[in-house]
C-alpha cells in the first residue's frame, strides 16, 4: 500500500498532480483513514478548491479522535481564513484604486428564504468572524436591512463575495441619493388627461409640474412618528431622579413618494404638508364625504381620497412598504443618516432621524430599481 507519508511529501512541494494520484489509490485502498481525509483537504487547499477544503477540515474536526489530525485541521481552516482575508483586503485595495469607488456607500442585506439561511450563515459567519447562529441573526426574512457602510470599493467586494454565497444584496453610493431631486407636493391640480402639481423644490421654490402616470415606476409609502416630550413621574425613584423628561409618539405622519426615474425625481406627499384647499377636491370621489363641506373633512379622510386616487391611477405600479422595519436597523447610524437632507416638512420641535431614514429608503428602492 502507498506510504501516507509518500502523499504529505508531495503536497509538501505542491507536486499536486502526484498527490492526487497517490490520493486516488489511497481513497480506494483505505477510504475511512481519517489521515487520506486530511490530505485530500490539504490537496483542495493547495489547489484553491477552498469552500471544499473547509467542508473536509470542519468534518474532521467532528468526527476526528486523533489529537494530531484534529490540530491540522483546526490549521488548515486558519489558514483558509487567512486566505479569503488577504484577497479581500487585495480586492479592497484594487477597488479603491479607482477614485469614484472612495465615495460613501450603504451595503443592504434583502430578505432571504427560511431554508437557505442556515448556508448564508455559514458563509457570513466567515466573513464577520462569528459563530453561524450570530451571524443568522443578521439575515432577514423580510425588509431590508443596513449591513455595512464605508467606502464603495470595499462595498462593493464584500457585496460581490455575499452575492457568490447566495445572500442577496445591493450596494448604493450616497452621492446618488444625495443627487436625486425631490419635489414636495403641495397639491393635485388634475388627474388627467395628464396630472399636475403644485410643489416645492430643493431650494423652495414653488411651481408647477406635469408628469404623465407611465413615469412612474414605483409607489413608496412610510409612516413618521411625531414625537412630544413629557414628564414621567416614579415615586420609587430616588427623590432627585423621580421626574424625567420622556419622548413618546404623539401621532404619525402618512408619506407617499413617485419615483421619475426618466427625471431623476421623487414627487412627494405627505398628509401634513399637503394643501387639501387647493387643487382637486378628492371629497367627489366618495359618497360618504360628499355632502360635507370640504373644510369639515379630517386630515385623515381626506390622505386617504388622495392616496386611493393615486393608487387607482397606478395599480401597474409596485408598492414598497417596508419602511419602518428598514428603519429600526438604520437609525443608530446617525453620521450616515445626518449626511442626507431629508426634504419632509413635518411639525417637529426638534430634527428626527426617521426622516433622513426614509428618504434613504426611498433613494435605495429608486436606484435598486434602475
Amino acid at each position: 500500500m502507498i506510504e501516507l507519508e509518500q502523499v504529505a511529501e508531495a503536497l509538501d512541494r505542491q507536486d499536486y498532480r502526484q498527490a492526487a494520484k497517490l490520493l486516488k489509490q489511497l481513497q480506494q485502498q483505505v477510504p475511512q483513514n481519517p489521515w487520506v481525509k486530511l490530505y485530500a483537504g490539504r490537496w483542495y487547499e493547495g489547489t484553491d478548491k477552498l469552500e471544499t477544503a473547509e467542508k473536509v477540515y470542519r468534518k474532521l474536526l467532528k468526527d476526528a479522535t486523533n489529537p494530531k489530525i484534529v490540530a491540522q485541521a483546526r490549521q488548515g481552516l486558519q489558514r483558509i481564513e487567512t486566505i479569503e482575508q488577504n484577497r479581500r483586503q487585495q480586492a479592497i485595495v484594487d477597488a479603491k484604486a479607482d477614485p469614484s469607488n472612495t465615495e460613501p456607500g450603504v451595503l443592504i442585506l434583502e430578505p432571504l428564504a427560511p431554508e437557505q439561511k442556515q448556508n448564508a450563515a455559514k458563509t457570513l459567519a466567515r466573513m464577520l468572524k462569528t459563530d453561524p447562529y450570530t451571524a443568522r441573526m443578521q439575515l432577514q426574512s423580510r425588509g431590508w436591512r443596513l449591513y455595512k457602510t464605508g467606502e464603495m470599493g470595499e462595498l462593493k467586494v464584500y457585496g460581490q463575495e455575499m452575492l457568490e454565497a447566495g445572500i442577496p444584496v445591493f450596494w448604493v453610493a450616497l452621492t446618488e441619493i444625495q443627487n436625486l431631486h425631490v419635489f414636495r407636493v403641495q397639491s393635485l391640480q388634475s388627474l388627467s388627461p395628464q396630472p399636475t402639481i403644485i410643489c416645492q423644490n430643493e431650494q423652495d421654490q414653488l411651481g408647477s409640474l406635469t408628469f404623465s402616470w407611465q413615469e412612474v415606476s414605483q409607489r413608496v409609502e412610510g409612516v413618521l412618528p411625531l414625537f412630544i416630550e413629557m414628564f414621567d413621574y416614579d415615586p420609587r425613584r430616588r427623590k432627585s431622579d423621580r421626574f424625567r423628561h420622556k419622548e413618546m409618539t404623539q401621532d404619525y405622519a402618512q408619506i407617499l413618494d413617485l419615483h421619475l426615474p426618466k427625471r431623476r425625481c421623487i414627487l412627494r406627499f405627505c398628509d401634513h404638508s399637503y394643501n387639501f384647499q387647493d387643487g382637486i377636491d378628492f371629497s367627489q370621489f366618495s359618497q360618504e364625504t360628499q355632502a360635507l363641506p370640504q373644510s369639515q373633512n379630517t386630515t385623515r379622510i381626506n390622505w386617504n381620497l388622495l392616496t386611493e386616487q393615486l393608487n387607482q391611477s397606478l395599480t401597474q405600479t409596485q408598492l414598497w412598504s417596508e419602511f419602518t422595519p428598514f428603519a429600526e436597523t438604520t437609525l443608530d447610524y446617525t453620521q450616515l443618516l445626518g449626511r442626507l437632507i431629508p426634504y419632509i416638512d413635518v411639525p417637529r420641535k426638534s430634527e428626527s432621524l426617521w426622516d433622513n431614514a426614509f428618504h434613504l429608503y426611498s433613494g435605495l428602492v429608486f436606484f435598486k430599481q434602475l
